[in-house]
């Protein structure tokens, strides 16, 4: 009667399909209602922001100096004839400025995380597999930034190099992508460091070594991509911050050049008129939120999909 369970247990287990991390874990994350939704925003976020001049009704600096006149010197309201958002007070168009903002918000979000990656991830890998004099050197370094205040020290790189060559580069966008991504690896480095700290120990890793794998072979071909999983979480995590952080760096008169329209650029300008005009103001700051609740609900449903503990819970 036992053998009988045993094997019928056993013939279950191989009629089971086999599924692999990344299958696993998109099933999980599909299941998980805000990480869908904030899945969606981030996609139509993207979307956006790469086909946002081919769907803006008028290029992002043009003014309608007639229909403003005609309006009586100041901000359309919504739902004015050609401007469905309105227009600001120089008569340019809200939804195409709004759609420039998103183009920039998403290259901000994307170009940051690979300034972030390509300066954290191999500090930590270093300090990790290394160890010892190395990883105490690393850490200490990555201490002081992490001690030095990120606005403060992105607005001193900001005003520092804004009338350089560098600065002015890509409207000043370089100069945002730069200043905001030095600030912002310490969290994946110590992460890539504690990964490797894991999993150098392993038994994989003793047997690349005892076949004679190159240590730079093990870290990139095998430590790093098996930890892949809270290192993506990190940076999806990491996207609203840099978010943020733009568009606070935009609201105060440093970064994106005018005429671009940054968000953060679109509130400051809108305040002056937010009795009288208040969409100035409340479109942009709603295009903010929308952003940053997508990316952190699809961090958040990203961490908890990766995490092997939950496997086979769901």
């Amino acid at each position: 009667m036992t053998t009988s369970a045993a094997s019928a247990q056993q013939a279950a287990v191989r009629e089971r399909p086999s599924t692999g991390l990344w299958r696993d874990a998109w099933g999980r994350l599909l299941k998980n209602r805000l990480a869908i939704l904030g899945l969606f925003l981030v996609i139509t976020l993207i979307f956006l922001g790469v086909f946002g001049p081919l769907l803006a009704p008028y290029p992002y600096s043009q003014q309608d100096l007639k229909a403003v006149l005609a309006g009586g010197h100041g901000p359309l309201p919504p739902g004015s004839p050609g401007h469905i958002l309105g227009t600001d007070q120089l008569g340019r168009d809200l939804l195409s400025r709004l759609l420039d903002g998103a183009r920039i918000s998403v290259s901000v979000a994307f170009v940051v995380q690979v300034v972030i990656i390509l300066i954290g991830v191999p500090i930590g890998a270093l300090a990790g597999w290394f160890g010892g004099r190395t990883d105490n050197f690393l850490m200490r370094f990555t201490d002081i930034i992490y001690a030095f205040p990120d606005l403060l020290f992105i607005i001193l790189l900001s005003v520092a190099f804004r009338e350089t060559v560098f600065g002015q580069a890509l409207d000043g966008l370089l100069l945002v992508f730069v200043a905001i991504g030095i600030t912002s690896w310490v969290t994946v480095a110590r992460l890539v460091r504690g990964q490797m700290l894991a999993l150098k120990e392993t038994e994989f890793v003793e047997a690349a070594r005892a076949i004679g794998v190159s240590d730079r072979k093990i870290v990139t071909r095998h430590l790093l991509p098996n930890g892949m999983g809270p290192i993506i979480v990190a940076i999806t995590l990491g996207i609203p911050a840099a978010i943020l952080a733009e568009a606070t760096l935009a609201y105060i008169g440093i970064g994106v050049q005018p005429p671009r329209a940054s968000w953060g650029s679109l509130i400051a300008e809108g305040q002056k008129f937010i009795r009288s005009e208040p969409h100035l103001v409340t479109f942009p700051a709603i295009a903010i939120a929308l952003a940053l609740i997508g990316f952190t609900f699809l961090g958040d449903g990203l961490r908890d999909a990766l995490d092997p503990k939950l496997k086979g819970k769901q």
